[in-house]
């Protein structure tokens, strides 16, 4: 992975990428996992463009072997959270009576995909 901005990375200190096998999380009910190894973090020369002062990117690079055969694997530098991730943290809240008393959720537009985008007032009563 090229063009990352920041200077170092907790890869640094032996955090592993994230690992989703589609043919695992069917067969051994396993979803994200962290793997792989020859894991680096560096400056890699690329210098960024309009900077006044010298500032470079940053390159991720690791090694991975594929466990299955016609398998498709994603690779992820932090923990998925997707819309439904978020949709169902939002319901929990709204639907918890203790909760709920304290945060307003209303919507405040719609997406250009159809999706509403909401606002939450947290606030005392």
């Amino acid at each position: 992975m090229l063009n990352l901005s920041k200077p170092d990375s907790l890869y640094n200190e032996g955090m592993k990428i994230l690992i989703y096998s589609e043919k695992t999380a069917v067969e051994k009910d396993i979803g994200w996992t962290r793997g792989g190894f020859n894991i680096g973090y560096y400056q890699n020369g690329i210098r960024k463009e309009g900077q006044k002062r010298y500032k470079s990117y940053y390159t991720h690079t690791f090694t991975y072997e594929f466990d299955n055969d016609n398998d498709t694997v994603f690779f992820a530098y932090s923990y998925p959270y997707t819309f439904t991730d978020l949709l169902g943290d939002l319901n929990k809240v709204s639907n918890d009576p203790i909760k709920s008393q304290f945060v307003t959720r209303k919507t405040l537009c719609d997406t250009l995909a159809g999706n509403k985008c909401e606002v939450l007032t947290i606030t005392s009563r």
